[in-house]
């Protein structure tokens, strides 16, 4: 019963983690970059990010807002502001926890 109990708190535990994602993550990048679907430089893949960071933020924005490659304008989430989508790029490009 014990043993069942961790199990229990563990996972509970990964959920909290998994909510430190910003709000619109989930509903516009997750999907794609999670995986590495059609290219996207996968979630917490901090070397397929810097050359990308090293372009700066505001090409990252411009891509993002112009689509690339597969993915389609504003990607996915076509009332964020730049900032949301900088907070999401920072998200996406900094290393897992």
């Amino acid at each position: 019963m014990k043993k069942l109990f961790a199990v229990i708190l563990m996972c509970c535990s990964v959920g909290a983690i998994a909510d430190a994602a910003p709000a619109k993550y989930q509903a516009s990048c997750f999907a794609c970059h999670s995986s590495g679907v059609a290219g996207a430089p996968k979630t917490h893949d901090v070397a397929a990010w810097q050359p990308r960071l090293k372009e700066g933020m505001p090409a990252l924005i411009m891509s993002v807002r112009n689509g690339l490659g597969a993915m389609p304008p504003t990607g996915m989430c076509a009332d964020c502001t730049d900032d949301q989508y900088t907070v999401m790029i920072e998200y996406m490009a900094a290393p897992a926890d």
